[in-house]
């Protein structure tokens, strides 16, 4: 398998990713047990982690609607042990949140030490739906900053600095997918009963967006995508693919944490006589 390589600035376009490229995958049965197995390699790995408790794992997931970041939650974290893993959706800020810096709330969310978080949409919707949206999302004052975006690619990168140097390791996944497949599904999500309440209007409407919002997402990664916070890509059309890769790579940075549970304690009257 072709795991993707972290996104390099100075070479990186998006457009050259193929959204359904197999990574050299073949098997599809053959690949989810892989991923089972690795599933579970990272539900040890946790359990470590937790009993380490001096490092944390920070996870961002960013995608286009129906990229399929719930289901690559569902599948790579299958085996963690709830206690040790939090999961965060960073929605339109609230009146509190709005009188602080944009980086303010996604701070408290950030994962304690011994624990796996997760970002499901994080402060990148600061760079990217935000500036999408600039004229009715953005304060009157910022608006007339043409440099307000790179600024805050400037803040994120020192933020992501400032988590990485106190060992809280960071790694962050897009999950890429067409035009054509987020098409498919989000007709796919109408039809089914169970699925079909997660839809609304804005989901469709929003596709108008779409070469707009491929720009953003480029920019964003091409300017955050450093050796202490890595982006990757990952080709998403296929759900199979998009889950080993992210599974790899997730139990790939734990592994390189190499967390030290701590050594038992004796028992009184336990040491040799």
């Amino acid at each position: 398998m072709k795991i993707p390589k972290p996104v390099s600035a100075d070479r990186f376009r998006l457009a050259d990713i193929d959204s359904a490229d197999h990574l050299g995958l073949e098997n599809k049965d053959h690949t989810r047990e892989k991923t089972e197995r690795i599933t579970q390699e990272i539900g040890d790995l946790q359990q470590q982690l937790f009993a380490d408790s001096t490092q944390a794992l920070l996870v961002v997931l960013q995608g286009m609607d129906t990229a399929g970041k719930d289901g690559t939650i569902r599948r790579v974290f299958d085996h963690v042990n709830p206690a040790g893993v939090h999961v965060c959706s960073f929605k339109t800020p609230s009146a509190e949140e709005k009188l602080h810096d944009f980086l303010w709330r996604v701070h408290q969310r950030v994962p304690a030490y011994g624990q796996i978080g997760i970002f499901n949409r994080s402060h990148y919707e600061d760079v990217l739906i935000v500036r999408v949206h600039a004229d009715q999302m953005l304060p009157p004052h910022l608006r007339r900053d043409r440099h307000i975006f790179q600024r805050r690619f400037d803040m994120i990168n020192a933020f992501e600095d400032s988590l990485s140097l106190s060992r809280i390791k960071i790694i962050k996944f897009f999950l890429h997918i067409s035009k054509a497949e987020q098409k498919a599904r989000l007709e796919a999500r109408e039809q089914e009963r169970d699925k079909n309440w997660k839809l609304s209007a804005s989901d469709f409407a929003e596709r108008k967006y779409w070469d707009r919002y491929q720009t953003c997402y480029q920019d964003a990664i091409a300017h955050t995508s450093t050796p202490r916070a890595p982006w990757y890509v990952i080709p998403s059309d296929h759900k199979w693919v998009r889950d080993i890769c992210v599974a790899t790579l997730v139990r790939d940075a734990l592994l390189s944490m190499k967390p030290r549970p701590p050594m038992p304690v004796d028992k009184p009257g336990s040491a040799a006589k």
